[in-house]
């Protein structure tokens, strides 16, 4: 007999039910887990995903920075042509009918170059404004035959005496170029900007380019150091820069800015030109030389990339797009035997 009878283990159909109860739980637990297990992995899955759309998405937008300086270190903007701010301007100015002149020297035998450049200049040089060509030549004749323009656009020959050579030439560009401005332009347009017509346009030049005062950076000179730019060193000349000074290398194949501002520039290194000249002293860069003191002394409020000024050497900084190329210093850059299959 049994000490506890209400204690006696269970048998037949209720130990079967006890079982299944049992394994009915079990059952059951494992299907929890399982479930909950999928969720978590699900939500993993997820997260992952997540992160590497982020991940993707910070990486496009590094990829869409811009790797070049877009300002210099007194504030004004460094200009490349395809960036936002560039494009946002270009809207911004492409409907207020903005009149603005392109000045060039052509004399002697740069008379070869015009028809190139004023071709080109119609097809990429601010095509949605009022340009009006200034030319400033020994010879009219250079511009047979016309050059076909497009609406609102016009070419004004200047007649000038014959300036044989380039060093008697850089004497008296700034000079010519100011009493232009003076005696004729000043009133008929906005801006206005000088380049040597030994030039070909490549590529879009817009209203990104417009400024008080533009000035455009050195090719072979953009991001290398200060100690490599050929700034005039001779303390004699007028064109003489301190070792502390001066930020950038402009080029001369390119500037301008308000009609103002450009005049104060011509006439400025005109006069330190002639200084120079009474004291028999010929600055190193010519022209260039004077352009650099004077943007030292006055800094430009725009200042345009290499992109606006460039020509294959091996000192050339890369550029995402050329816009405006030198034929004439591509010549420089050439050795003999390219100079004379390209003519140069």
């Amino acid at each position: 007999m049994a000490l506890c009878p209400f204690c006696k283990p269970p048998s037949g159909p209720v130990k079967i039910a006890r079982v299944q109860i049992l394994l009915g739980c079990f059952l059951l637990f494992l299907i929890i887990y399982f479930l909950n297990a999928y969720k978590i992995s699900g939500t993993f899955k997820s997260l992952e995903k997540e992160k590497l759309r982020i991940v993707k998405d910070v990486t496009g937008i590094k990829a869409a920075e811009p790797q070049t300086p877009l300002v210099t270190p007194w504030g004004a903007p460094l200009v490349w042509g395809d960036i936002h701010k560039s494009s946002w301007r270009r809207d911004k100015l492409m409907e207020k009918g903005i009149h603005i002149g392109l000045l060039v020297l052509v004399v002697g035998t740069y008379a070869q170059f015009v028809h190139r450049f004023l071709t080109s200049a119609e097809t990429y040089f601010l095509p949605d404004q009022i340009v009006t060509y200034y030319i400033l030549t020994d010879n009219p004749r250079s511009l047979d035959p016309a050059i076909e323009l497009g609406p609102e656009r016009q070419i004004q020959v200047i007649p000038v005496a014959e300036v044989p050579g380039w060093d008697r030439l850089y004497h008296r560009r700034m000079a010519l170029v100011a009493d232009v401005i003076r005696n004729k332009v000043r009133s008929e347009i906005e801006y206005i900007f000088c380049a040597d017509v030994d030039q070909v346009f490549v590529g879009p030049v817009g209203e990104e380019i417009l400024g008080d005062l533009v000035a455009t950076l050195h090719p072979e000179l953009f991001e290398m150091p200060r100690s490599s730019f050929p700034y005039e060193a001779t303390e004699e000349s007028s064109a003489f820069v301190e070792e502390n000074e001066g930020d950038y290398y402009y080029t001369s194949e390119l500037c301008g800015g308000s009609v103002s501002e450009v005049y104060k520039l011509a006439q400025t290194c005109s006069l330190l030109i002639l200084q120079d000249s009474a004291n028999k002293v010929t600055a190193r860069g010519l022209e260039e030389s004077y352009l650099n003191r004077y943007l030292i002394d006055h800094r430009p409020t725009r200042v345009l990339s290499p992109e606006y000024s460039w020509w294959d050497s091996a000192l050339a900084a890369h550029v995402p797009h050329q816009r405006l190329i030198s034929i004439g210093r591509q010549c420089e850059a050439y050795d003999m035997q390219k100079r004379e299959q390209h003519k140069c």
